[in-house]
């Protein structure tokens, strides 16, 4: 394989070459990916089925769908995302132009996930394209199917100087992470996000680190059960619970978890009828160790309904746990797997007070009709995102940024914020040469006068009902300075 530094400087030449930076390029490379995601459909879903035997439908749903709702979004609005921003003028700057301008940061590095394998790469991708980036792509070894597809296809449709694909394991990414980048976003667990970030700080590039964490779901006890827990096990099972802001675990009351427990059992009886294996809609673990560490976390636990396990197709049935105590394995770790553990709580203090004295979570949900329960648990918690009364919906809203906290993450992305995440808002402000006389209370000699009056004008807020009032005050006062400091001056002579 070519040398990393060959293709990191082949980007960067190619980012100085300036072509990335044009409106039309950028327009004509986002409309080339939306035909490469419309042209190459049945090969995507061929390689998710591969890597995480998600059907042709779910396949579209999960991953493709949401790519071109991003495309569409940077499309319609590139013109508004890279025009200049006006800023707030105060006294200072009354005659002057001041306004941010996005520029691009130069080259940058998406590192995908396996769970996603398509969308968490493209997603990000058409923000830094829409951002007139560089951008070195380096899909996930785990999903090899997926990585060979987009290192095979993005080549025919975009420039494959500014847009390189890098592929292989972690030699070839510890390799990739020694050069030097103007941003890196990577989505993964905490351990390699630490890695990468380590490995950044020597250039100070800055990351955004989407990660994971256990993302809690607390069930008030006036809750709808059947359609909270329809809710529940849709974004919990879907990608057989490889979701980073999938639910990872239940907090409820005691006098509710059976009735949690028959809820979900009559829902996932709806989705994937009774022999959920054989159902189209739900996938299989990634591979074979990961389907052992979740096995793992299933000993010495009370199965509720699940636990029917196939090591050789890497299946592992919905399974949800009762009575789990906050100290046992399956608590410790992200579970990114279809198991879900019920913690019982007394109250929402208590669950509050469970979820605070962990790490804060990429997402946290709350069901309830109360709305001061649920503006009880936003306003004493912390977390990536919050959802009432659903889970997973955020991620598809795309005016919304996406991203973690503490050890879930920093940084956003998704939709505009892509844009932002991957653009410099570079300060500018444009003076006239006229008007010199204006400055004169800055200039020295400083006089106590000088100081008072720039004290009084500066100090105040700038009334935007009354500009021409306070020009001409202004004006007034400048002379009245500047004049009677020349007067001095004379009589002194």
């Amino acid at each position: 394989m070519e040398g990393m530094q060959q293709v990191v400087g082949r980007a960067r030449a190619a980012f100085s070459s300036g072509r990335s930076r044009s409106l039309e390029f950028r327009m004509q490379q986002l409309k080339a990916l939306e035909r490469m995601v419309q042209e190459k459909e049945k090969e995507i879903q061929a390689a998710l089925q591969a890597d995480l035997h998600k059907s042709r439908l779910c396949a579209y749903n999960q991953e493709i769908l949401i790519v071109l709702m991003e495309l569409t979004m940077a499309m319609n609005k590139l013109l508004s995302w890279t025009a200049p921003q006006p800023l707030q003028r105060s006294v200072l700057t009354m005659w002057d132009k001041t306004y941010l301008h996005p520029e691009p940061l130069g080259v940058v590095l998406i590192m995908g996930a396996w769970n996603y394998p398509f969308l968490l790469v493209m997603q990000p991708l058409v923000g830094a394209i829409a951002a007139g980036n560089a951008v070195v792509v380096k899909p996930s070894e785990v999903s090899e199917h997926t990585a060979r597809l987009v290192a095979e296809i993005l080549p025919q449709y975009l420039d494959p100087e500014l847009y390189p694909v890098v592929t292989g394991g972690v030699p070839e990414t510890t390799a990739l992470l020694t050069q030097r980048f103007d941003h890196i976003l990577y989505t993964g667990n905490s351990t390699v996000g630490k890695i990468v970030m380590a490995a950044a700080a020597k250039h100070l590039t800055p990351v955004t680190l989407e990660l994971g964490g256990k993302s809690p779901c607390y069930i008030d006890k006036d809750c709808d059960l059947a359609v909270t827990c329809r809710r529940i096990t849709w974004g919990k099972y879907m990608n057989c619970g490889q979701t980073c802001i999938a639910p990872d675990y239940i907090l409820c009351d005691p006098s509710i978890q059976s009735k949690v427990v028959e809820n979900i059992k009559a829902t996932l009886q709806e989705f994937y009828g009774a022999d959920v294996k054989s159902s189209p809609d739900y996938e299989r673990i990634i591979n074979k160790r990961h389907f052992q560490r979740i096995v793992g976390l299933l000993e010495g636990q009370k199965i509720a309904h699940g636990g029917e396990v196939d090591e050789a197709s890497c299946f592992i049935a919905p399974t949800v746990l009762t009575n789990v105590s906050p100290e046992s394995k399956v608590m410790e770790e992200e579970i990114f797997g279809p198991v879900l553990p019920i913690v019982p709580v007394k109250s929402v203090e208590e669950a509050i007070e469970f979820i605070n004295r962990r790490e804060k979570p990429l997402a946290l949900y709350v069901f309830s009709n109360n709305k001061q329960l649920i503006r009880q648990v936003i306003s004493e918690t912390s977390s990536g995102s919050v959802v009432a009364n659903d889970v997973f919906v955020q991620f598809l809203v795309l005016g919304l940024p996406f991203g973690g906290v503490g050890n879930s993450g920093m940084g956003t992305y998704h939709g505009k914020h892509s844009f932002e995440t991957f653009s410099h808002h570079r300060p500018c402000l444009i003076k006239d040469l006229k008007m010199e006389i204006m400055n004169q209370l800055r200039y020295p000699p400083q006089t106590q006068r000088k100081v008072d009056w720039a004290k009084f004008f500066l100090l105040k807020p700038f009334n935007k009902g009354q500009p021409r009032l306070v020009i001409l005050s202004l004006l007034g006062i400048v002379v009245a300075v500047v004049a009677k400091e020349i007067l001095g001056s004379w009589l002194s002579v």
